[in-house]
């Protein structure tokens, strides 16, 4: 394939590396000293884009791929509260797009133990439930958006939990996330509950950005020659 990098960071050289490996091509590699070259032409010239760049302009990089009809690869998190229009100009422009708040397999496994734990606990009002995150210095967004996904979950599971927030207080229907920001952590992922006589966590911890790196390449390839709108649940064909 020849693949489109929208911003080359650290996961964007560690995404190449990957995709070279694998015998595609990069095309087309767009960071903060290039924008001039991020046009509809160039971006034509890729069969897939993949995307690490910033919240801020995640947006406006999906869009733009829609409009240059090419495939997409997003894993920018920070800016979902425009998703849904994305998903519906997806749809109904007959694009492509695959997003993850994480690419990692194994966390996404950790999604899938979360989500089981938190249907568990419902039945057991003792324990309460936090999530704790830590990240490399450079991360934009707080919470990130592993921990805002793995917070949503537990709601849709657990009852006594109605909605999420960064930091502490007394409110009992809050999930409370803290964020913590330290050297250069690929990514620690961990959910507590705690009842009284006892303490139960689940924990994911990244060792380098290369399992990220790869499991956007392999996102890239599912893609491929497709329509619509995927996940990693489609990908790792999870029920």
């Amino acid at each position: 394939m020849k693949i489109a990098l929208i911003g080359y960071g650290r996961m964007g050289k560690e995404i190449e590396a990957i995709a070279l490996k694998r015998n595609h091509e990069i095309v087309l590699k767009i960071d903060i000293d290039n924008p001039h070259e991020f046009s509809i032409e160039n971006l034509q010239e890729a069969d897939v884009a993949i995307d690490f760049s910033v919240p801020s302009s995640a947006y406006t990089n999906i869009m733009r791929c829609f409009n240059a009809n090419v495939p997409v690869v997003c894993g920018t998190t920070g800016w979902l509260d425009k998703y849904t229009e994305i998903v519906n100009t997806c749809k109904k422009k007959n694009c492509t797009f695959f997003y993850a708040s994480n690419f990692s397999v194994g966390v996404n496994l950790l999604f899938k133990l979360n989500k089981h734990l938190a249907k568990m606990m419902n039945k057991l009002p003792d324990y309460d439930v936090e999530i704790e995150e830590i990240h490399h210095i450079h991360k934009l967004d707080t919470p990130s958006g592993t921990a805002i996904t793995l917070a949503e979950s537990i709601i849709e599971e657990l009852e006594r939990k109605k909605d999420w927030k960064p930091g502490t207080d007394d409110n009992k229907q809050t999930i409370h996330i803290t964020s913590k920001r330290e050297n250069e952590i690929p990514g620690i992922h961990a959910i507590n509950y705690e009842s009284e006589v006892d303490f139960i966590e689940i924990r994911h911890s990244a060792k380098s950005r290369k399992g990220f790196a790869v499991g956007a390449v392999l996102a890239a390839e599912f893609i491929y020659n497709k329509k619509g709108v995927y996940s990693m649940d489609d990908m790792m064909e999870v029920e």
